[in-house]
């Protein structure tokens, strides 16, 4: 009878482990879009708060998650933020067009899903850039008529009309200098140059690929220009006189300074 006992727990023993070894069943998470963007779920919901939120696009057949800012002005899809060093943005182009990061955090929201919030032949974007110093500063830059093409284009940047308080670095409007105009340009990674240097000569120097000096970051560079929010991350007293760093040239330049933090987002008309 003992050893009939014994084996009976044997076996549910056995059993046991064998069960505990089965990996986990995994349930995929189902996304349901609350709105086409940031925008329209403002509209809809007009005391959403900031946050993470799903949308999906028109023409997308699969809905995303993206972080929203709501502010007066309506919702913001934030698709750049920078804070620190933590998350590298030294990254190829299929990293550039799928995304990468946290979206509570630092991240890079993908170009793939940008062309998507933009594509609408009906549809105007207007693109908000903040920027912040290591001195308390702050300043913006705002373009009408925002789009970027698809990856046949090489996800070109289109932007319109100027207003805000940092400068348009992207059209490099600068008193002191020629300005290199980055509108209209292809967006280049360390690994697919579409850039306009070939090559690009700064004094005794020739550079064949912007991404080389802007510390490997992908941006639409045209010939380097005077924007570039994706190269590497200098904390405070180290952020002076890097050709790599977070620049916007026409609010804190033209000598280099390596920016605190950036902001990029749009909301669509």
């Amino acid at each position: 009878m003992a050893r009939t006992l014994f084996s009976v727990m044997g076996v549910i023993l056995l059993c046991t482990l064998t069960h505990q070894k089965q990996p986990p069943m995994i349930q995929k998470q189902t996304l349901v879009a609350q709105g086409e963007d940031c925008t329209k779920i403002k509209v809809s919901i007009p005391n959403a708060k900031s946050g993470v939120y799903v949308v999906q696009p028109k023409g997308v057949q699969k809905p995303f998650k993206v972080y929203c800012e709501m502010l007066a002005d309506g919702g913001w899809t934030v698709f750049q933020r920078r804070t620190g060093g933590k998350v590298s943005f030294r990254r190829k182009w299929t990293e550039y067009k799928q995304g990468f990061g946290y979206l509570k955090k630092d991240f890079w929201l993908g170009l793939a899903k940008v062309w998507a919030l933009t594509k609408g032949k009906q549809l105007t974007s207007v693109l908000r850039v903040d920027v912040w110093d290591f001195e308390g500063g702050s300043a913006f830059a705002e373009y009408q008529n925002f789009r970027i093409g698809g990856e046949r284009a090489a996800y070109k940047l289109s932007v319109g009309t100027y207003n805000g308080t940092a400068g348009d670095a992207i059209r490099g409007a600068y008193k002191a200098r020629p300005s290199i105009d980055q509108n209209g340009f292809g967006f280049s990674t360390h690994d697919r140059d579409n850039d306009g240097c070939d090559p690009c000569i700064f004094g005794d120097i020739a550079e064949n690929q912007c991404t080389f000096s802007e510390g490997g970051g992908g941006w639409w560079y045209s010939r380097c220009g005077s924007a570039s929010l994706h190269g590497d991350w200098h904390p405070a007293g180290d952020n002076i006189g890097w050709a790599s760093g977070l620049h916007w040239d026409t609010w804190k330049g033209p000598a280099p300074y390596s920016l605190q933090a950036t902001r990029m987002m749009i909301k669509s008309m």
